[in-house]
């Protein structure tokens, strides 16, 4: 027994040199960052120490609180609605696609929706705002083409417009992932719970909601827990699409912070709001671990 303690605490040895890049890495810039969040700095010269200032400042900025509003309200374009639909489409691929086509094709349909995870989120901005572009844009070439021209809208030049057209290029990028991983998860399932549901005469939605979903319940917590995550510090597809607009209709943290780094050469407040991300989403990590773990315990 203690040869085998011995032999595992060598494996720590291993794992030095990757969290002391951590730690310097991330840690040490984590560190200057909250460090140049308590100053008055505009990128060049000596920052000046100002305390709490620029948090203050933040509790008094609207726009601040609006753009944790819309991070919030991509979670559903991120985390809910991909969750949802990717498990729904994983069983039609297990249970149908792949028993009654082979799994050739169903290989084929996995690979064809997670593209957009494997794409450089500048490149998808670039071509979703080509597709949605008011004159020369897809979609509203093709509602024009069928006698729907009231429907083609200025989609990321509208208010109303701009936070649903990003919401639906989110889906359409998350739902890939969380399809992979479900049908991964779908898989290691015990089949004869399920061949027995069916002798005793439960439909296909009647098994999927009472014996797949429980089993999934890993894989769940997974996905949550990481889209929710991405959701939260979402930046790359509102900067090349929207730039935070129209006004201040899709501005987020992660770009409202950008935007006081570099455009309004705030950088000790562009750091508080990245402080205050940061926070934000450590404490809904340990969180959401605690909640999997706590309810995974008593299962």
């Amino acid at each position: 027994m203690s040869k085998k303690i011995n032999q595992s605490g060598t494996y720590y040895w291993y794992a030095l040199p990757g969290v002391a890049a951590f730690l310097t890495l991330v840690g040490g810039s984590f560190a200057y960052n909250i460090y140049l969040s308590f100053n008055n700095w505009q990128g060049i010269g000596k920052p000046e120490w100002i305390g709490l200032k620029n948090y203050q400042d933040l509790i008094h900025d609207h726009t601040f609180w609006i753009s944790f509003l819309h991070a919030f309200e991509f979670i559903f374009a991120m985390s809910i609605a991909p969750t949802f639909l990717g498990l729904l489409v994983a069983a039609l691929i297990y249970d149908f696609i792949a028993t009654y086509f082979g799994n050739a094709i169903s290989t084929f349909l996995r690979i064809s929706l997670y593209v957009p995870q494997i794409i450089a989120l500048p490149v998808v901005g670039i071509l979703w705002s080509w597709m949605l572009s008011p004159n020369v844009g897809v979609i509203n070439t093709i509602l024009r083409k069928i006698g729907l021209s009231s429907l083609a809208l200025n989609w990321l030049g509208q208010s109303s417009t701009a936070m649903l057209s990003l919401s639906v290029m989110m889906i359409w990028i998350q739902i890939g992932y969380t399809v992979v991983i479900f049908v991964s998860g779908l898989a290691r399932l015990d089949p004869y719970l399920d061949e027995a549901a069916q002798l005793d005469g439960a439909t296909w939605f009647q098994r999927f909601r009472i014996i797949t979903i429980p089993q999934l319940y890993p894989e769940l917590s997974v996905v949550l827990l990481t889209t929710t995550v991405a959701a939260l510090k979402v930046f790359g597809p509102v900067y090349v699409m929207t730039g935070g607009g129209p006004g201040d209709a899709t501005q987020v943290p992660a770009f409202f912070s950008y935007f006081h780094f570099f455009s309004t050469l705030r950088v000790g407040y562009g750091a508080a709001v990245a402080t205050v991300l940061a926070l934000i989403l450590t404490v809904l990590a340990i969180g959401l671990l605690r909640l999997q773990r706590r309810v995974g315990a008593t299962r």
